[in-house]
């Protein structure tokens, strides 16, 4: 991430689930240092909470149909169990991610972390350093910058 993408004047929305509740905590407040550390208000930072990584894509086209947002960071953990029912909530959730984000003209970032076991999603949503929750706020931020460029040098 360089310095040329910011945060000022961004309004940005995080949609998280609620599952995994230690993990996502560390996950959120990565994503909260991660924009005020790029020059973001708190008060443009709207936080949606859901009950799981299912519900996150459902929401997002809620929020993508009814309100206007520069960016949508969706955040979550989906940690393998004992049964399938893993694989159907991580490929459910990341494959309406990416159609909405396709779809969507603003970005749309998937920053849900898919992992093996406890101690792989602890590594990865570790407090106090660049967590995926930090990370899916400068995906987003860099990914406004491109669309604005895009925006400033397509032929109308």
């Amino acid at each position: 991430m360089t310095s040329e993408y910011s945060a000022i004047e961004t309004s940005l929305v995080i949609v998280i689930s609620e599952f995994n509740q230690s993990i996502i905590e560390n996950l959120l407040q990565g994503a909260k240092d991660a924009f005020v550390h790029y020059g973001g208000k708190k008060s443009d930072l709207t936080i949606y909470r859901v009950p799981g990584a299912f519900e996150i894509p459902g929401t997002i086209q809620k929020i993508l149909r009814s309100q206007d947002y520069d960016a949508i960071v969706a955040l979550g953990a989906i940690i393998r169990g004992e049964t399938p029912h893993f694989d159907y909530v991580a490929r459910e959730s990341a494959q309406g991610i990416a159609e909405l984000s396709r779809n969507a003209r603003i970005p749309i970032i998937n920053g849900v972390i898919t992992t093996n076991n406890v101690i792989q999603a602890k590594a990865r949503s570790k407090v106090g350093g660049k967590n995926k929750g930090w990370e899916s706020i400068e995906a987003a931020l860099q990914t406004i910058s491109v669309y604005q460029k895009i925006l400033s040098t397509s032929k109308r």
